[in-house]
């Protein structure tokens, strides 16, 4: 049986998803840098930090990140996928400690390869929505 082409589609965005909150979670720059697109224009903003527009930008504040003791793991929760030609946003929801933040990430099609070009988090309102994580399981 031939798989259906929008759920490959689905997973490897998916799988691009959870390779940043892995890259995040293990402060890992080498992977954080391999994600994000090498040429197309970037955005991301951290909660509470005005925007970086730019790749260095982007990548410098992970690394300073990353180099912060004290900055807690982030988790994905309840990621939505939404494709638009070779351009796809996955909503979610992060957790970070004790906090909720809503979470939008964009991709773009890099060759076989989804990229980062934009990531953006910030506040929400408690929700009575269960928190359901994406199981390695899902991504395959």
């Amino acid at each position: 049986m031939a798989s259906d082409p929008a759920e490959t589609l689905r997973d490897l965005l998916l799988a691009a998803n959870e390779r940043f909150y892995d890259a995040f979670s293990r402060r890992d720059f080498a992977a954080m840098s391999e994600l994000w697109h090498p040429t197309l224009p970037t955005v991301c903003v951290h909660p509470g930090w005005p925007p970086l527009e730019d790749r260095p930008s982007v990548l410098e504040s992970f690394r300073r990140i990353f180099l912060n003791p004290a900055s807690t793991p982030v988790r994905c929760v309840r990621p939505s996928v939404h494709r638009m030609h070779d351009v796809a946003l996955v909503v979610c929801f992060e957790v970070v400690g004790q906090s909720r933040l809503v979470a939008t990430n964009g991709f773009a099609r890099s060759g076989d390869a989804w990229r980062m070009v934009l990531h953006q988090a910030g506040p929400v309102a408690e929700s009575d929505d269960e928190e359901r994580e994406v199981e390695p399981s899902e991504l395959n």
